[in-house]
């Protein structure tokens, strides 16, 4: 007997419920910790690198490789344009999430997503940064993202599955950060 897998949006979903079947189980599977680790070349121009993660109760070993992405600055902001900006990254890693947060549920509600593609902006004025003015953030004034999805789903729908996001989480709520400088 041939079986085959149930798939919605690229998503198995009998997968997908049986992880939810899991975690409802024993919650403490659903604890993660992502880690990456940063190296400054020279400027604005950084590499990080990523491999390692805790999941599932365990450190995962199942990646083969390391993935690295690297930042850097345009010209104009005394870079060398050797890669995106960090704040374009930033918008990278919103964008993604908010799509596959918004596919992945829909696939768990039986909704088909046919495309989808994202464009972001976010705003900054650099007095903030510059340390010109303590009155403007140094950060984003905003970010304004428009989602487009090819779906029967209304958009009232496909906007909360994308808010299930949870870089959408990190960057709009007040996430604890703790720095420790180390010599």
């Amino acid at each position: 007997m041939i079986t085959t897998a149930n798939i919605k949006n690229g998503v198995n979903v009998d997968q997908l419920v049986e992880t939810i079947g899991a975690v409802q189980g024993n919650p403490e599977l659903a604890k993660f910790e992502f880690r990456t680790k940063n190296n400054w070349i020279e400027g604005g121009h950084c590499v990080s690198s990523m491999k390692s993660f805790y999941g599932v109760g365990q450190e995962d070993t199942t990646r083969k490789e390391t993935f690295t992405m690297e930042c850097d600055h345009p010209n104009v902001l005394l870079g060398e344009d050797k890669a995106a900006t960090p704040a374009e990254v930033v918008l990278h890693a919103l964008g993604s999430c908010l799509t596959g947060a918004m596919v992945y549920h829909a696939a768990a509600n039986g909704i088909e997503i046919e495309g989808a593609e994202s464009s972001l902006k976010g705003g900054c004025d650099l007095h903030g940064f510059l340390g010109l003015d303590p009155e403007v953030r140094k950060g984003f004034d905003g970010i304004t993202v428009k989602l487009k999805v090819k779906s029967d789903a209304s958009e009232e729908q496909l906007l909360n599955l994308a808010k299930f996001s949870p870089v959408f989480d990190i960057i709009s709520n007040p996430t604890p950060i703790s720095i420790e400088i180390v010599k």
